[in-house]
């Protein structure tokens, strides 16, 4: 388990980090929230009860319950200090000695101590990047302001001044009021510190943020207008702009927009001067909206940011992909290789002979040009040849982004056969290619859809060879009318699949060559998908093994 002490780890950067920090940092940073502290103290008092400070929020303590579940809870510090400092300097309250430093030791412990629950317990994200967390914090925070509540009502029944009726009366507000401090302060903080990447600053953001603010404004203006009491029942109109910005900005819209709203909400009945009872029912309404408000925040953020990874991997995945793909394409050449460096040194030597044939000619006192130059062109012809070969295989092997363009039926089956004719030749297996006529082109990746029939041919002379017998592959391709395809088919008479394995073919790792690593077909696959087409095995009969697979023509897929 996590040491108490220790953060647990936040995404991003910060402000502070946890406790492993300078302490000159860790000194400006205690003494920045503790002149906060006091400032917010001061201009939150409003309510006072027989010396006892009743106003229902202390934005204060959600101001340095922030930096203590940032920083630790070596940052209690400044909260007792706070508390102490704000009684006897701002509040000037009548309490004595021994009350105000227990009182400063209860709401320090206290609230230490759910910070450590915070960290250790619930394994709280000072992030809040899920929802996991701000539901954590706003239960440490609760559970910190109830205990620490209780343990004020024994303390102050110590003061003779005070009675059980009096702390009853100081009660509810006492509790509403920190809880609705963190609800409200504590994320907003969190946030900040984190240093949480903002949206970019647009005229339509600026337009946005002033609607918002807008809408605030017009619902305090309704309620105050009606005044503090009869206002009560327009606060709900408040949920509207709140939801509206967690809705728009996840956590972060919410958080700024309660803010707002609770700044505004108690200018407004400090304006028309609202009694403790009065501020109290609106902060417990304003307290159902921040749950509310944070709550939809924080599951928009979470689902934005699950968008983004599930983003994100489907890029990693297309990348593996690809890289799966080009390995693929390796793997399809070097089970060739042999056959194909055969298939490109007959041209070659051909041509070798050719050439010293054309100049034995040439040296002879009667040359005979016409043949010479006939020997000279058939070498070419030859060379030519070798270099198809070899150009085909260099376009099979590149690498790079998919080439999406007008793609001819003709070429794709003539340059796969081309490959893969020499290991079939090599094997006693017959190529034979069985294309209708006029074929429309397709739109696709040209060595994209090669490598798909050369999988396929592949495949077919592989389970043919494991006969030990001659064999026969015939590659077609014919235009489908509904819907408007192209329809590839490649048939072997091989030994056909079984029903087990026929169920399987396209699972990645799925395969039944010793050697073989079970990608070909799920690539066939992806390839196929991608151009808006399907593979299937049409028949898995012995002799008569075909699969088949569709691409959309060129004016189906642009329609």
């Amino acid at each position: 388990m996590r040491s108490p002490d220790t953060a647990p780890p936040a995404t991003g950067n910060s402000v502070l980090s946890p406790l492993p920090q300078s302490g000159s940092r860790q000194i400006a940073a205690a003494l920045l929230f503790l002149c906060v502290y006091v400032a917010l103290e001061w201009l939150s008092f409003i309510h006072e009860y027989k010396g006892v400070p009743i106003t229902p929020w202390n934005p204060g303590l959600g101001a340095v319950f922030a930096l203590m579940i940032f920083g630790g809870p070596v940052f209690a510090a400044v909260l007792f200090a706070g508390v102490v400092i704000s009684e006897t300097l701002v509040l000037k309250t009548n309490l004595q000695w021994p009350i105000i430093l227990g009182i400063a030791a209860i709401i320090t412990g206290v609230y230490a101590g759910a910070t450590l629950l915070a960290r250790s317990r619930f394994r709280l994200d000072v992030s809040l990047v899920h929802l996991r967390d701000v539901i954590a914090l706003l239960g440490a925070g609760l559970f910190g302001a109830l205990l620490a509540t209780l343990m004020l009502t024994l303390m102050l029944v110590l003061e003779p001044d005070l009675g059980w009726g009096d702390v009853f009366i100081a009660l509810v507000p006492l509790l509403v009021g920190d809880t609705i401090g963190i609800a409200v302060v504590t994320p907003l903080v969190l946030r900040i510190l984190h240093k949480h990447p903002l949206p970019a600053l647009t005229l339509w953001l600026v337009l946005e943020i002033a609607l918002y603010v807008a809408l605030i404004a017009a619902t305090l203006w309704v309620i105050a207008s009606a005044g503090a009491v009869s206002g009560v029942k327009f606060f709900y109109l408040l949920f509207f702009p709140i939801v509206l910005a967690a809705l728009r900005y996840g956590l972060d819209g919410a958080c700024v927009a309660l803010a707002l709203a609770q700044l505004g909400l108690v200018g407004v009945l400090q304006f028309f001067s609202a009694d403790a009872r009065t501020f109290t029912e609106f902060q417990i309404l304003m307290l159902v909206l921040t749950t509310t408000g944070l709550i939809v925040g924080a599951v928009v953020s979470e689902r934005e940011r699950s968008e983004d990874h599930a983003r994100e991997a489907e890029r990693r995945f297309k990348e593996k992909e690809a890289e799966a793909t080009q390995a693929a394409r390796f793997t399809l050449v070097s089970g060739m290789a042999s056959a194909l460096a055969h298939e490109i040194n007959q041209p070659m030597t051909a041509a070798r002979a050719l050439a010293r044939s054309a100049q034995e000619l040439i040296r002879k006192p009667d040359a005979d040009l016409a043949r010479a130059d006939a020997n000279i062109s058939n070498m070419i012809a030859q060379v030519d040849h070798a270099g198809g070969i070899v150009r085909r295989m260099r376009d099979f092997l590149r690498r790079g982004h998919p080439r999406v363009s007008t793609v001819d039926v003709r070429t794709v089956l003539d340059d796969a056969l081309m490959l893969a004719n020499a290991d079939a030749a090599a094997r006693g297996i017959r190529l034979s290619l069985a294309r209708g006529s006029n074929l429309p082109p397709v739109f696709g990746d040209r060595v994209q859809l090669q490598q798909v029939v050369l999988n396929l041919v592949r495949n077919s002379i592989d389970a043919i060879s494991a006969t030990k017998r001659e064999g026969a592959i015939t590659v077609g391709a014919r235009q489908l009318s509904a819907p408007d395809r192209v329809e590839f088919s490649v048939l072997d008479s091989g030994p056909g699949i079984d029903e087990e394995t026929a169920e399987r073919l396209f699972e990645p790792l799925m395969t039944s060559k010793h050697e073989g690593l079970g990608l070909g077909l799920p690539i066939c696959a992806s390839i196929v998908e991608a151009h808006g087409g399907k593979v299937w095995l049409q028949s898995r009969e012995p002799g008569a093994t075909e699969f088949r697979f569709t691409i959309p023509l060129e004016t189906a897929r642009n329609a």
